[in-house]
């Protein structure tokens, strides 16, 4: 006759309970998270946006095999996004950046890398490419799921160029910004308050040192590289692509000064002590 022997269920459950905790015990390491504290918030501060230069079989190939990374990529044909880093985790997407002051941006980031080819240099200058709506269909949604999850406002969605503007371009000018701000997953100045600025201004173009001003309080760094003489002029390129797309040639006109006065109204009363500039009052308007 064999023998079976056999132990109940039970009792071979709490042998794993045993063990296990013998295993926490061996590392000598107990972790009590019944307290937590109310002061936290998420260490995404940023979601930056990104074109990739290159088809989607190169994109992935460098995004997943290389040292470049982001949280999300964006594909084409058809559009699919792909997570490719945990949004918990750093992603090696903005390179040296600074914005509102801070640095160093891939730590406080999410980084969405959308393919698109960006620009074609030719003969006859430089020809941007046009954005796929089907992907800007999908970039939408994922923008506000990030943003209510890691509770960001819109004006925290911003681009490469934005925080890097002395050697990025991306998104470019042709980048939709006034359709995600209306889909309330970035901004966009009020052209009321725009029209106003205008009107104030009188087609005069305010001193560069307000621009430079204006454009540090709304975010930007004006650092420049050493041996750099262009800095500024980048910047307001950067601006101007993103909000004034139109024109995009880094100088300073009445009308950038208008829409940057727009966002960032405190900035417009200040013209006058940078130059003789006559300021009229700013306007009080009311928006919707």
């Amino acid at each position: 006759m064999r023998w079976r022997w056999s132990r109940p269920v039970h009792t071979l459950s709490g042998l794993l309970l045993i063990c296990l905790a013998l295993a926490g015990c061996s590392r000598g390491l107990v972790i009590d998270t019944s307290h937590t504290a109310r002061g936290q918030d998420s260490r995404v501060q940023y979601v930056i946006l990104h074109y990739t230069s290159s088809n989607s079989a190169r994109a992935l190939n460098t995004l997943t095999l290389g040292e470049v990374s982001s949280h999300y990529l964006i594909d084409a044909n058809p559009p699919t996004i792909y997570r490719l880093v945990d949004e918990n985790r750093r992603a090696w997407h903005a390179g040296e950046s600074s914005w509102q002051g801070r640095t160093w941006l891939n730590a406080s980031s999410i980084g969405i890398e959308i393919v698109h080819p960006g620009y074609h240099d030719t003969s006859e200058g430089r020809q941007w490419q046009p954005w796929d709506q089907a992907q800007i269909d999908r970039l939408i949604p994922l923008l506000q799921d990030i943003l209510q999850r890691h509770g960001l406002p819109p004006e925290r969605v911003i681009g490469h160029s934005d925080i890097a503007p002395q050697r990025k371009l991306d998104p470019g000018p042709l980048f939709p910004w006034q359709q995600l701000a209306e889909a309330g997953v970035a901004i966009w100045p009020d052209a009321a308050r725009v029209t106003q600025y205008q009107h104030l201004l009188g087609g005069q173009t305010p001193p560069l040192a307000w621009f430079e001003m204006a454009l540090e309080r709304f975010g930007y760094s004006l650092a420049a590289r050493p041996g750099q003489t262009n800095a500024t002029r980048n910047v307001i390129a950067a601006f101007q692509m993103r909000f004034r797309p139109a024109r995009h040639d880094g100088l300073p006109d009445a009308e950038t000064a208008a829409i940057l006065a727009a966002l960032v109204p405190d900035s417009f009363a200040e013209i006058s002590r940078f130059s003789e500039f006559t300021v009229p009052p700013a306007p009080t308007i009311t928006l919707p």
